[in-house]
């Protein structure tokens, strides 16, 4: 970081201007500041900065951000992922269940179109006997 200072003597016939260099905020922020990112490619790594430029700093630490910002991406589109994954086993399961549904639909509305079926024919035939029956006990009234 440049510092400067400007002094003026009191009868303003002076003025001094002294300037500092003090890397030593820029080079403890790019101390704190991972010097790898692993999820990153080797081409992609942000490179070490010149400490004694602040804008090499500053795109250190804006390269650095943009990593961070990558991997927390990353790790969201990972987490997106699962459950997209999950979500689709999940619909998979339920269309099986909507098939199986629809299959035991379709068997109950046969079985019960069979047994209506079954009890009319059983009460027709119960009708005939009944008649038959009635028949058989009149002829033998009438021999």
């Amino acid at each position: 970081m440049i510092t400067s200072t400007r002094r003026v003597s009191p009868d303003k016939s002076e003025v001094r201007i002294a300037f500092s260099l003090d890397n030593t905020s820029d080079v403890k922020d790019v101390e704190d500041l991972p010097q790898t990112f692993p999820e990153l490619e080797h081409r992609l790594q942000p490179v070490p900065p010149c400490v004694s430029l602040g804008e090499s700093v500053q795109v250190y630490k804006e390269h650095c951000r943009m990593a961070r910002e990558f991997h927390q991406v990353k790790h969201e589109i990972a987490v997106l992922e699962d459950r997209k994954r999950k979500l689709l086993a999940e619909l998979v399961e339920d269309e099986k269940v909507a098939v199986e549904i629809a299959r035991l639909e379709e068997e109950f509305r046969r079985l019960t179109e069979e047994n209506r079926t079954l009890v009319t024919v059983h009460n027709e035939r119960a009708q005939q006997l009944e008649s038959l029956c009635l028949t058989n006990q009149t002829r033998q009234d009438s021999s």
